[in-house]
Parts: structure tokens; C-alpha cells; sequence
């Protein structure tokens, strides 16, 4: 049974409840409470660049990696499209030595702190259980069960305290984790313990196909009151807004202000995951509003009306996400499958009998898909003709008989 498509109600109350700087048409109306955490930003026209850079970057990336699924090389991908604003303003705006918690479509943020881009795509491509060293990056790597990140934010903000230290613990999450009880408890311990911890919510306004205004009537950051947390409603394609309202929040962190919520109102452009059809649930009428307050036309906008993005500049930004696509995807392709039983690595410190008798059921089952002209490999797996259950689970998934992945 097909869903019928379900009217979202994801326009703000009001225009004036939502922080914003660049209107849609990127022209500049920011106050002066947000321009004293942009100064920095407006004395460095660099810097300004690099937003805009980075976005473009990004949003290639998200596109290439798309692709990449599309054709088999990924089991799945969760894009970013439309969100791009909300990660990379909020992500810029933090310390290397903050922390950051984050859910899975978090992929810009992850490339602000320096997460290579081939590590991106390794834990969807099923070659690992994980993309990347989180103390290497100072970010975890993605959490895939809703709202889990929030306590493991909140635990080691609460670590920050004990140390004396100034940094902040960042945790990203979207409107479907805000009905999650692990969300709530985080609020909780948070203000109670007024740990160092900014809490950034992505409202992309859908749950999958549940839009955010049947599980919230009212907007999202109005939780935030009755845990007695400080809450901001951001407009979250506004980098430049994004970018203040996180600096500020960090301030507070930093000085002993405890935590804040911020709502980051946005849009997923594209599906949940390239194994959702968005179309099914989805008004078309909706997508094409959203389409019009793009992050990245306003800031090019905005950018273009001081002089500081010439035709030489984004020549040259075009230039380096092309560049970026290629190394993903050559990276991506050149990944190469871990053997069958490296499954049973590092799975306990010290030698475990239970484990070692599975270890060794499995190789004696994946020995009866042996080709008998093949070799058996230092495993004690056939180095022919076992591939077939080794990645059944894995690059299958992403072939198109696997109907674009699994969920």
C-alpha cells in the first residue's frame, strides 16, 4: 500500500522567532548581537571563502557518494543535500580540541575536522565497522541508533568538568531523535550537571516519512525550556547565522554557562537514505520551496555582492570539488574487502574460547564453498570461490538487484 503524501507544516510561526542573517536572496540583515560573532569572520575575507568552499566541497562529495551507491560500490548512503549550512556553519565554529557526537548524515562536519575523505565511505561500503581513529579527529565516528549520541556527548562534557578543562562536547542529532528517551535523558543530566555540551539539532523537517509536526506541535527548541535548557531557533540554510548562534553557545560552554539547544531549521532535499523513495511520502509543491532558500545560492549571493567570489574563485572552488569527487572516488574503489574472518578480530582483549569455537565453525562452513582448483588462504578460507558469503551482507547491497541498498 503506497502512503499517501502528508502535508509537513514546516513553516516557522513567525519569521521573527528564527535567527537569521542572510535572507533568502543572500542579502545581509543580521543584528548586533549576532554581528559581534561574526567579526572575526567579516576581518578575514579568507575565512569567508572557505565557508562557501567547503559547502561546495560537500555538497560534490554527497552527490559523488550518491553515485557511487547508485552503481554498486557503496551498500548505502545517507546525503546531506540541503543541510549543508547547518553543518558546516556550526562545524567552522569549533575548537580542535572540542568533541564532536554525531548521527550518520554528519558527513560535512566530519570534513571540518579533518576526517579523509575515503574514511567517509568505508564503513558504507562494509569493509569496517568503523571509518575512522575518533581521538585522531576529536569526533566519534557515526551513530546509527537514534539519539544514543546525545548521552555519550553529555558523559564526556561531564568528563571535561572533572578535568578542568574549557573545551565543549558537540552533539549533533536530528527531529526524529528528539522523541527518543536517550535525547531526553541527555537534556536532564545536562542541565542538571550544566556540563559543556551544545546540542545541535538538524529539524530537516522529516523523520524518514514521518514529518516533524506529528511528533511535535510545536517548534522543537520550545522543548528545551522545560529541561531547563537555553534554546535558540536557528534558520539553518543561513551559514553565516548558524555559524553565530554555535560560537555563542560554545561561549557559554567554555564559561561555565552550562548547555544550550540549538534548532537548526533546514531541509532534507534529498531521501533519508538512497534505499528511500521520498516521492512516495513527499509533497513535489514542498521541495520546490525549499529549493528556492538553497545555502548555498544565498551565501554564493551574498558573496558575490561584496566582490569577494570573482568568476577566478569559484573556478577555483568548482576545481577543488571536482578534485575531491575523484579522490573519493578512487578511494572509495580501492578499498579492498577485509577476509571472511577478520570478522572475529578485536572483538575481546584477551583470548576467548566461545569465540574461538565460532571462529572456527565459520571456517569450516565458508571451506564447503571452496573451488576445488582454488587455495586455501592463511585464514583456512578458500582464496577462490568463498567470496560469494563473505560479501553477501555487504557490497551486494548496493547492486541493483538489492533494489538500492538496505535500510
Amino acid at each position: 500500500m503506497t502512503p499517501s503524501k502528508v502535508d509537513s507544516r514546516v513553516e516557522p510561526r513567525t519569521t521573527q522567532d528564527v535567527v537569521q542573517v542572510l535572507d533568502e536572496a543572500g542579502a545581509r540583515h543580521g543584528s548586533a548581537e549576532q554581528d559581534r560573532w561574526l567579526e572575526g569572520l567579516d576581518a578575514d575575507p579568507a575565512s569567508a571563502l572557505r565557508l562557501y568552499e567547503d559547502m561546495v566541497v560537500v555538497r560534490r562529495i554527497d552527490a559523488e557518494a550518491t553515485a557511487l551507491q547508485r552503481q554498486g560500490e557503496l551498500a548505502l548512503w545517507p546525503p546531506l543535500l540541503g543541510q549543508e549550512a547547518a553543518q558546516i556553519g556550526s562545524g567552522r565554529a569549533l575548537r580542535p580540541d572540542d568533541f564532536v557526537f554525531s548521527s550518520y548524515r554528519e558527513h560535512a562536519v566530519a570534513y571540518t575536522r579533518g576526517v579523509a575523505l575515503v574514511d567517509l565511505v568505508r564503513v558504507w561500503r562494509g569493509v569496517t565497522a568503523s571509518g575512522w581513529d575518533p581521538y585522531a579527529v576529536n569526533m566519534a565516528t557515526p551513530q546509527v541508533i537514534i539519539g544514543a549520541q546525545t548521552l555519550h556527548a553529555t558523559g564526556y562534557a561531564m568528563g571535561i568538568q572533572n578535568d578542568g578543562a574549557d573545551a565543549v562536547a558537540v552533539a549533533y542529532l536530528g527531529d526524529g531523535a528528539m522523541s527518543q528517551g536517550d535525547v531526553n535523558e541527555a537534556f536532564v543530566f545536562a542541565a542538571t550537571y550544566r556540563s559543556p555540551v551544545v546540542f545541535l539539532c538538524q529539524n530537516n523537517q522529516w523523520a524518514i516519512s514521518e514529518p516533524v509536526a506529528l511528533q511535535s506541535p510545536v517548534p522543537l527548541v520550545d522543548r528545551a525550556a522545560g529541561f531547563g535548557l537555553p534554546g535558540v531557533r536557528v534558520d539553518g540554510n543561513d551559514v553565516l547565522a548558524v555559524h553565530a548562534v554555535t560560537l555563542e553557545a560554545l561561549d557559554r560552554a567554555r564559561t561555565g554557562g552550562g548547555p544550550t539547544f540549538i534548532e537548526a531549521v533546514t531541509y532534507r532535499m534529498g531521501p533519508h537514505t538512497t534505499a528511500d523513495d521520498p516521492t512516495r511520502y513527499r509533497d513535489p509543491a514542498e521541495l520546490e520551496t525549499w529549493a528556492g532558500r538553497d545555502p548555498i545560492s544565498r551565501y554564493r549571493a551574498y558573496l558575490t555582492d561584496r566582490g569577494l567570489l570573482t568568476e577566478d574563485e569559484e573556478t577555483r572552488v568548482q576545481g577543488a570539488a571536482d578534485r575531491a569527487a575523484a579522490e573519493l572516488r578512487a578511494g572509495c574503489i580501492g578499498l579492498e574487502d577485509p577476509s571472511a574472518l577478520s570478522i572475529f578480530d578485536h572483538v575481546y582483549a584477551e583470548p576467548h574460547a566461545a569465540l574461538a569455537a565460532e571462529r572456527a565453525a565459520y571456517a569450516q562452513y565458508l571451506e564447503g564453498f571452496a573451488d576445488p582448483a582454488g587455495s586455501e588462504d592463511g585464514d583456512g578460507a578458500a582464496s577462490t570461490g568463498a567470496a560469494a558469503p563473505e560479501v553477501a551482507g555487504t557490497r551486494a547491497l548496493g547492486s541493483p538487484d538489492a533494489k538500492d541498498g538496505a535500510r
